[in-house]
């Protein structure tokens, strides 16, 4: 990724939280216990690599609201492109969500996750902050967005520490995206490309 634009999207997410603490004990405990069992889909040795990528996605489909996370990363496009443009997009942007998702928490299979405590940023609308603990003491601050709808929840974005720097992912890739979308005058053909592309590069590097 590009420093300058890490450095600013890391800015720009966390001045997005930057609110008053406030405890919400039912929300905490969603992102406990379904982040929890999404580490742990990595850490089965009963399963192949390509078993435990199937189970690591179904989990983490029922987890985030993907087609909301697809839908806020392109903008102002995603009511500009077509239906079936929509639809082909949302599939390349879920297979590379996916792939984003297992590649950044592969290196901590199976580890505990810790809530350290939440904000509310309204009434559906709140930042639950964990830790994933690791032997070696390198731990990982992870920051999950949870929307909730009709009394159900959903994370709609999880943020990272990457090489020191807080990485709102759905932010980071927004930035990416509609400036290409910009650049190819909205051809979701473009994007759709650039999206297979980065997914192919993210499969090469995975740990098997």
């Amino acid at each position: 990724m590009n420093r300058i634009t890490i450095t600013a999207m890391a800015l720009a997410g966390l001045a997005l939280c930057a609110l008053p603490a406030a405890a919400d004990a039912k929300t905490e405990a969603y992102v406990q216990a379904n982040a929890s069992e999404v580490l742990a889909s990595l850490n089965d040795p009963s399963l192949t690599a390509s078993q435990r990528t199937s189970t690591f996605s179904s989990y983490m489909d029922k987890f985030t609201d993907l087609d909301a996370v697809s839908n806020f990363v392109i903008g102002k496009y995603s009511r500009r492109f077509t239906p079936e443009e929509l639809a082909a997009y949302r599939s390349a942007f879920r297979t590379y969500a996916l792939a984003v998702y297992e590649t950044q928490l592969d290196d901590y299979r199976g580890k505990a996750v810790v809530v350290k405590d939440s904000v509310d940023r309204s009434e559906t609308d709140s930042i639950v902050n964990t830790v994933i603990e690791r032997q070696d003491g390198k731990n990982m601050d992870v920051r999950w967005r949870v929307l909730t709808r009709n009394g159900k929840y959903q994370v709609v974005d999880v943020a990272l520490n990457l090489d020191g720097n807080l990485i709102w992912l759905g932010i980071e890739q927004r930035a990416q995206f509609i400036a290409l979308l910009d650049r190819a005058n909205g051809s979701a053909d473009a994007l759709i490309s650039k999206i297979e592309s980065m997914t192919a590069e993210l499969k090469e590097s995975k740990r098997t």
